[in-house]
């Protein structure tokens, strides 16, 4: 089976952002299947600062044939910006994909545009479509009040319900997200949820490394947060947090943040403002594999999202799986099924969104229970292990590829 595999902020392990079409794009050639990714120029892949010599650049990524449209996103952008971007892509995608000899099209969001090109390009090569969500679009937008316009609603609804009525089948990333597809009408089951994953031989407990002045200072409790420092992550919640330990006197504790992002300048001049620098780090993006060798180092994970219901339920954040993977305990501030992860299998604490002294306190019990992190840690890593192993839900996505295909001849 030739895959036609398109994802606009598709990366390797040599960028900077989630790799889980990579990974699945491993698995589907180790399955005996070609795999055609179509892709974006992203800031944080691994062809950002390429010279495209034309609209499309040919790349072979261990075996995965690599379209990379130059059309280049970043999260800074503005979100009319983005929108030019994500339609400018879709285009182009959609010519691509059109012209290879693909027997099954997949296409993965956000953003939810890229299911245009897909089923698009399926209906004329005449194969299966299937769509995968990350995010449920429109609906996030909507409650992060990103999306105001009602004819902007009913398009981009419209365009989410003729995605799902195109798609053979869908897989979805969170239990929120399904039900989300579901309630639009679209049968249960072709629903497959599948959420992201843990690279168990990238991230490991073991493969940590000595953490230079970046990270604050030698002795330090830290606290790590990695990934888009955007609207949607509510990074505001830590600098409230770090203000209480600041007004207690709390020394010693460091809230390091991994990654960037469009509100990462005013984080950082917040934190300025109000005099946390000896209470927080802020540290570039990096590469998976060597984010893989700092985070074992870290003494907590932060799992940290803007009190948003929607999201409780519909989110499957990357840096949830690399966390449990290297066997950190995880302090995570929203409700939902990350957080009852984390409460049936003790390998962290949960608070409530909001709330800067819990979260304040929250830290501080962590701290005094220094002694016990590794136990948590070990129970963080057994988790990763049986229930998000990448190698155990690989298995189910490429089951679910291989069906769709068969129902299409």
């Amino acid at each position: 089976m030739h895959v036609a595999y398109i994802h606009q902020h598709f990366t390797s392990r040599k960028g900077a952002s989630g790799t889980r079409s990579y990974e699945m794009g491993l698995r589907l050639l180790a399955a005996g299947h070609q795999v055609t990714m179509v892709c974006g120029r992203g800031e944080k892949g691994p062809w950002a600062n390429e010279t495209f010599d034309g609209p499309v650049k040919e790349v072979d990524c261990e075996g995965i044939r690599v379209f990379c449209v130059n059309e280049f996103y970043a999260n800074k952008m503005s979100f009319s910006r983005r929108w030019r971007a994500f339609q400018a892509f879709a285009g182009k995608a959609r010519r691509i994909v059109s012209g290879l000899d693909a027997d099954l099209v997949f296409a993965t969001s956000t953003p939810l545009t890229v299911g245009v090109p897909g089923l698009k390009a399926a209906r004329k090569l005449g194969v299966p479509f299937v769509f995968e969500v990350r995010d449920l679009w429109p609906e996030l937008p909507i409650a992060m009040g990103i999306v105001r316009n009602p004819l902007l609603k009913w398009y981009l609804r419209s365009m989410e319900r003729r995605i799902y009525r195109a798609a053979t089948r869908i897989v979805a990333l969170a239990p929120g997200i399904k039900a989300g597809i579901c309630a639009t009408g679209y049968p249960e089951d072709r629903v497959e949820m599948i959420p992201n994953s843990c690279d168990l031989d990238l991230f490991r407990p073991d493969g940590g490394c000595e953490l230079d002045e970046r990270f604050g200072e030698p002795g330090d409790f830290r606290l790590a947060f990695t990934g888009a420092h955007g609207l949607a992550n509510g990074l505001d919640a830590v600098l409230d947090a770090a203000g209480e330990l600041k007004r207690r006197g709390v020394k010693g504790v460091r809230f390091v943040f991994i990654g960037g992002g469009g509100q990462k300048p005013r984080l950082v001049q917040r934190s300025r403002d109000e005099g946390l620098e000896e209470l927080t780090c802020w540290v570039d993006a990096m590469p998976k594999d060597e984010l893989a060798k700092v985070l074992p180092s870290m003494d907590v994970g932060m799992m940290v999202l803007k009190n948003v219901p929607a999201f409780y339920e519909g989110t499957s954040p990357n840096k949830f799986f690399d966390f449990i993977a290297c066997g950190l305990p995880v302090l995570n501030n929203y409700p939902g099924w990350v957080g009852r992860h984390i409460e049936e299998h003790r390998c962290g604490t949960v608070v409530p969104p909001d709330d800067p002294k819990a979260f304040a306190d929250a830290v501080m019990d962590l701290r005094q229970r220094r002694t016990e992190l590794p136990e948590m840690g070990r129970r963080a890593r057994r988790l990763a292990e049986t229930v998000f192993s990448r190698d155990l839900l690989a298995e189910k996505f490429v089951r679910v590829l291989e069906e769709a295909h068969a129902e299409g001849r």
